[in-house]
């Protein structure tokens, strides 16, 4: 069997930093001895964060610092995680007195900044992406004037008022191959809307390997978190191409029947993955396969 790796996978640079930054405060920490929190789940991924918990870290929760459950001080570190928080969060933080660690993606962060200063012009917003996410849930609490919609089929309904100026914005996960759809169709019918995309270009990339690995191998594995917006999306853009593509956090979530009377499989994984499962999952499929033919 074949075993071919997408071109580009695995973590994003914005997922590398988070975690270089909580190795970063833990060797720091070794002297000043703060208990450490990371806000939230650092990345959308289990095992990252079990390796986080084990090295010293707890995840707070950010309902527990709304509801006053949780009182932080001067002995405490935070870090904030990659997808970034609310503003109210960050109002709490700065308060408590506690030393701050903000990992949140630059992507995220220029999308945020754009939602402000669009917002300080006078414009209405309309957000491209998951409400629910909590990237999406973080930039739009910095926010008084928007609409959210998550697919091209939204944006049709949405009744665009030619009186009043608007600025798109979109989740850094967001699918781009939608997302060109709904720039199209602005261009071509309205001009009273700007475009402000920040789709991170490690979401794009992954997209567009994992779309050229559909086609090349007869079954897919993505690893992911199956909480993770990016590696959600690897997986329908590669179910849409090729119906054997399986979503999987672990190695022990692959089913070798997947994999039986086939004689190649693409492996790609969500930028969130570590490399350490990527690896798992691969010496598994040598383990029970054949590979005759080498990568």
């Amino acid at each position: 069997m074949i075993i071919k790796r997408a071109e580009k996978m695995g973590f994003c640079f914005g997922v590398s930093g988070a975690v270089d930054l909580c190795e970063e405060v833990i060797k720091k920490n070794n002297i000043s001895k703060k208990k450490m929190y990371i806000l939230g789940m650092l990345v959308h991924n289990k095992v990252v964060i079990k390796d986080m918990e084990d090295k010293g870290f707890e995840v707070l929760k950010e309902e527990d610092l709304l509801s006053h459950k949780i009182h932080l001080g001067e002995n405490d570190l935070v870090i904030i995680r990659a997808h970034g928080t609310t503003k109210e969060i960050y109002k709490i933080l700065d308060k408590s007195g506690c030393e701050i660690f903000d990992a949140t993606c630059v992507f995220v962060k220029r999308i945020r900044n754009a939602l402000i200063e669009t917002e300080n012009k006078g414009n209405k917003i309309i957000f491209v992406g998951d409400k629910n996410h909590p990237e999406v849930k973080g930039i739009l609490s910095f926010g008084n004037n928007f609409e959210v919609i998550a697919s091209f089929e939204e944006f049709l309904n949405f009744k665009v008022d030619s009186n009043v100026n608007y600025t798109l914005l979109t989740q850094t996960t967001f699918n781009k191959e939608v997302f060109f759809k709904i720039k199209d169709y602005i261009l071509e019918n309205y001009n009273n809307i700007e475009i402000f995309s920040k789709i991170c270009g490690a979401t794009y990339e992954r997209q567009r390997a994992v779309e050229k690995l559909a086609k090349e191998c007869e079954a897919i594995i993505i690893v992911g978190d199956k909480k993770s917006s990016n590696s959600k999306k690897l997986y329908e853009i590669s179910k849409e191409i090729n119906e054997k593509s399986y979503l999987i956090e672990e190695v022990d979530q692959l089913n070798v029947d997947w994999l039986k009377n086939i004689s190649s499989v693409g492996i790609t994984a969500g930028a969130s993955t570590p490399e350490k499962i990527i690896i798992e999952i691969e010496k598994f499929i040598r383990g029970n396969f054949d590979d005759k033919h080498g990568l």
